[in-house]
């Protein structure tokens, strides 16, 4: 196996953006530009989730795949694999938050203030 291969930043293949190993053979975290691009990607292939009406990106990954394809391709190459996969489970699980939260409000229960999730990053699922 091939040290190209355990690249976590992404595709395998060699890009302007893929990190260095540093002296100790780690991958020398991405900079705040690399940060930038994969949270754009990342909020891309969310919207194009949400257009869809798909909520988790890993279970529903064929769905995920049909209607998302291309956006997708373009998280997984501008993010590590690692930080996919996390904001992939995040999302669902930000979302199952949210909806705990909205049940103990609607049962008159106390939500500590700051402990909902914002609006603009909750996915409207499902329907």
């Amino acid at each position: 196996m091939g040290l190209s291969s355990l690249n976590p930043f992404g595709s395998s293949t060699s890009t302007p953006t893929s990190p260095k190993p540093s002296a100790d053979g780690a991958f020398i975290a991405p900079d705040r530009t690399s940060r930038a691009k994969c949270y754009e990607a990342r909020d891309a292939f969310f919207q194009c989730l949400d257009k869809n009406g798909i909520l988790d990106a890993i279970k529903d990954e064929e769905k995920a795949r049909q209607g998302c394809g291309d956006v997708e391709k373009a998280f997984g190459r501008d993010c590590a694999g690692s930080w996919v996969t996390y904001f992939k489970q995040r999302r669902v699980m930000e979302w199952k938050k949210q909806q705990t939260l909205n049940k103990i409000e609607a049962e008159g229960g106390w939500v500590p203030e700051g402990a909902a999730t914002p609006a603009a990053s909750q996915p409207q699922m499902p329907r």
